[in-house]
């Protein structure tokens, strides 16, 4: 079994102040970082692909020879979304992969022990997501009103997280079938879901933050003061 990891990091960051945030420092290294050295320590990956902006390619290759992350042979340029990003990965791969880990380069603090137990976890299924309970209730409203249309029990919802486990050909299959019909999706699992994928989801954890806004930086040095 072939395992290679895609991990996206060509956003604009527009909810950080337009600031870079893969290569924001936490603590002493750049938040990808982070991300890469989780992937690296994980003895079931073979090989990780980030995916950046055109124009820091080098950048990014600069940082994965400072910090070793070895398994790291390829660096690929992104697309205008999240998903775009990740497809341009997935053309890249060999034939020989047979599981894709898709983990955002903003969620710092996903250790080998969770990506393992989701790679563990793929047998019998076409995806692995880590999710963890929403603490809050979750309403559906109409976008123009704000008047409350539905609310949600939440025992039954999940708030999904990265990495995401699947099956090569699938997560290819359902990336080729969304570009050809111009769909997006919020996260990977649902466009395998949209093919028909069965995806399971495990408990993630809840320092599983993905760093979006620059208060998240503040809530991942207090993660990190605790111990992580």
């Amino acid at each position: 079994m072939r395992v290679v990891a895609v991990v996206p990091a060509a956003g604009l960051g527009k909810r950080f102040g337009n600031e870079r945030k893969p290569f924001v420092y936490l603590a002493d290294k750049p938040l990808i970082v982070w991300a890469l050295a989780a992937l690296q320590s994980t003895e079931e990956i073979d090989e990780i692909i980030p995916v950046v902006r055109e124009e820091e390619l080098l950048s990014c290759a600069e940082i994965i020879d400072e910090y070793k992350i070895t398994k790291s042979r390829m660096i690929v340029p992104g697309g205008a979304e999240r998903q775009d990003s990740v497809y341009n990965a997935l053309k890249s791969l060999n034939k020989d992969v047979s599981v894709v880990v898709v983990h955002d380069g903003v969620r710092p603090f996903a250790g080998p022990d969770l990506i393992t137990k989701c790679i563990n976890s793929l047998d019998g299924f076409d995806g692995v997501v880590p999710a963890v309970l929403p603490k809050d209730t979750i309403k559906v409203i109409e976008s123009e009103t704000g008047l409350v249309k539905e609310t949600f029990d939440r025992s039954l919802l999940r708030a999904v997280q990265t990495p995401q486990v699947f099956r090569a050909e699938i997560i290819l299959r359902a990336y080729e079938k969304a570009a050809a019909e111009n769909y997006y999706a919020t996260d990977d699992s649902a466009l395998v879901e949209r093919i028909g994928g069965r995806i399971r989801i495990i408990e993630g954890a809840y320092t599983n933050i993905k760093v979006t806004t620059p208060e998240d930086i503040n809530i991942a040095e207090m993660i990190m003061a605790k111990g992580f």
